[in-house]
């Protein structure tokens, strides 16, 4: 398996997916009024692709998954870059902090970092915070899940992909636990890759700490599960078979 998608809860798409591509100079893949998929490239033979898709309702749960924007010595410029696509300020009792908190066009909150060692070469992203009940537990789960291997970062625990390319995927203490039956805004989806068998991947995970989850969004061409601290997530089929 590996990690794929950023899957994000959108109610225009495309304003919202316009937006990041211009804010990350990420390659259009798809452009359609319900979905729009674009790809951030890695490091040419690693991806991760945004897919926005529509819902009918601007999401109300809270953010347990969000992103972080690599600013560095150009943080004020790049945030300011941001406000000019259509960000804008957002206070979120963040209070006095060397990074800055933007909300995108439907009012997703995500930050403009300061230079940090770690998010050397990361990309415009420079890290997907997730909360978590017990990083430790999960940061095994999801190194499991998708082949990301553990890195330095203020984070207790922090994944990047093997290539020490892209973002870093940091789990941090929730700050309340996940509320049944919210569904998270942002989440991650995963491929399995030939030979994966999608049964057998479905039993592991109930092993790690994880369950699939029983949804009423109907019928759906991959498989919905969540994580131990209840973050949902996406194992999607092998390309050109069933779920």
């Amino acid at each position: 398996m590996f990690l794929e998608n950023l899957g994000i809860d959108a109610t225009d798409p495309v304003r919202l997916g316009r937006f990041w591509e211009a804010a990350l100079g990420t390659t259009t893949l798809t452009a359609e009024p319900d979905i729009v998929e674009t790809r951030l490239d890695l490091d040419g033979t690693a991806y991760l692709d945004l897919c926005f898709v529509r819902v009918p309702e601007p999401p109300t749960s809270p953010q347990r998954l969000h992103l972080d924007l690599r600013g560095g010595e150009q943080q004020q410029d790049v945030a300011a870059r941001l406000r000019e696509l259509g960000a804008s300020d957002l206070d979120i009792g963040q209070g006095d902090v060397p990074w800055i908190v933007l909300a995108d066009p439907e009012g997703g909150a995500f930050c403009v970092m300061e230079e940090r060692e770690e998010f050397v070469a990361t990309g415009p992203i420079a890290a997907l915070p997730l909360d978590s009940s017990d990083p430790e537990r999960d940061a095994d789960f999801w190194a499991w899940l998708t082949g990301w291997v553990d890195v330095d970062g203020q984070a207790p625990r922090a994944l990047r992909h093997p290539s020490l390319s892209g973002p870093l995927l940091s789990l941090y203490p929730e700050p309340a636990p996940k509320v049944p039956g919210a569904k998270n805004p942002i989440h991650l989806d995963v491929r399995l890759e030939p030979g994966d068998d999608a049964d057998e991947i479905a039993a592991q995970i109930a092993e790690r700490g994880g369950w699939e989850l029983r949804h009423n969004w109907g019928d759906l061409p991959w498989r919905v599960f969540q994580d131990p601290s209840g973050n949902e997530f996406c194992v999607l089929p092998v390309p050109g078979a069933a779920a």
